[in-house]
């Protein structure tokens, strides 16, 4: 087995851990205290070809593999939880279902925008109502056959990247019909920015990630084009869940970099913190702390990489990618949760990066499927 990255993955670590550091880390505390999307941030990461990496060139991507997105993703999580999100969630939800499920027209209408940071793209699938039981969905969609237009009533919340002014749409799970015996169709429609009957809302008093655009999404007879179809009818369920297989893996990649970043923050401080004449890391229980967090971040970088390789391998890879972002975030968890105990009271304070972390990283065990979620999932896999 070979652990080794690419020449070519190594320099996009380099040049992101770089683009992180120089461009994100001195803006990243004054954008959080505002609670303020960054469209700058938004359209250089965009310049630095990050947005729809996996995709061919002629939509706009560099054709590159999953692990080379994956460790883009991680090295701005590094950083910033914010910037990450943003990223993540376009490339994996909102990019995903148009590249993976759209025809050749809706490719070339809506890809190449949104791989430039000029564009942002939605992934409405949760509802009031429906988090985690996704099939729960009360947002309906019936086609006019008199005007050939699809007619949506129905609300999302909770959707990353829905309400920004450079938001140009979403794709939407909706109910196209429903039976006696209870069992319901679902159905994705690509619902553009501006159509008569459909509201964009961001929301706000979010405790972590204030830096990313959340929205609402309301429709409210909202009228269509037949042709903004996503897929087929009927396959909406399967559209949106195995998108969340891959948006697993980018999760999967927040929670390894908030983990590394908040072990590279207490390493500095434990070094520089003294305390009865030595720095803290010379104590025992702290240094192996320390040694747990290192063992923990190595432990979850290879399950993230493996079920990468698997994606690109064109092997299965769903259940490690359960796997991988169970983990991932559950580290990043109790990583973070450490530095914060190294940090004492000083990491209590909105001076220190640590404290952002320690809110940033809370979604990750709640986002793109619970840690109770990718429990269930992976019983499945095993055969219970």
């Amino acid at each position: 087995m070979n652990f080794d990255l690419s020449e070519e993955q190594r320099l996009i670590r380099d040049t992101v851990r770089d683009f992180a550091e120089r461009e994100i880390k001195p803006v990243a505390k004054e954008l959080d205290e505002k609670a303020e999307f960054s469209y700058d941030l938004t359209k250089k990461i965009g310049e630095l070809g990050l947005f729809g990496m996996t995709l061919p060139e002629k939509y706009g991507g560099q054709g590159l593999d999953t692990l080379s997105y994956i460790i883009a993703v991680e090295e701005i999580a590094r950083i910033d939880g914010s910037q990450a999100a943003t990223l993540a969630a376009h490339n994996s939800l909102g990019i995903g279902p148009l590249y993976y499920f759209g025809n050749e027209e809706q490719k070339m209408k809506y890809l190449p925008q949104l791989c430039t940071g000029e564009a942002l793209w939605g992934f409405g699938l949760t509802e009031p109502d429906a988090g985690s039981d996704s099939r729960g969905s009360k947002t309906r969609a019936y086609l006019d056959e008199k005007t050939n237009e699809w007619v949506i009533n129905g609300s999302k919340i909770f959707i990353t990247n829905g309400a920004s002014k450079i938001s140009i749409g979403s794709t939407v799970q909706t109910v196209s019909s429903g039976s006696d015996d209870g069992k319901k169709e679902f159905t994705t429609i690509i619902v553009d920015r501006g159509t008569p009957g459909f509201r964009m809302v961001s929301m706000h008093g979010k405790m972590m990630w204030r830096a990313s655009d959340t929205a609402e999404l309301y429709f409210d007879d909202c009228r269509v084009p037949q042709e903004n179809l996503l897929g087929k009818v009927g396959q909406g369920s399967k559209i949106m869940l195995s998108t969340l297989d891959a948006g697993r893996l980018s999760i999967g990649a927040m929670g390894l970099g908030a983990a590394q970043g908040g072990f590279e923050l207490a390493m500095q401080y434990a070094q520089e913190r003294k305390q009865f004449g030595q720095p803290i890391s010379k104590f025992q229980v702290n240094a192996f702390k320390l040694a747990d967090m290192a063992m923990k971040i190595e432990l979850a970088r290879n399950l993230l990489y493996k079920a990468c390789w698997l994606k690109d391998s064109n092997k299965p890879f769903s259940k490690e990618a359960a796997m991988a972002k169970l983990y991932c975030s559950e580290i990043a968890k109790e990583v973070v949760d450490e530095a914060v105990q190294l940090f004492g009271g000083y990491g209590l304070m909105k001076d220190y990066d640590i404290e952002r972390f320690y809110r940033d990283q809370r979604l990750l065990q709640i986002g793109e499927g619970t840690s109770e979620i990718q429990r269930l999932v992976i019983s499945k896999q095993i055969g219970l």
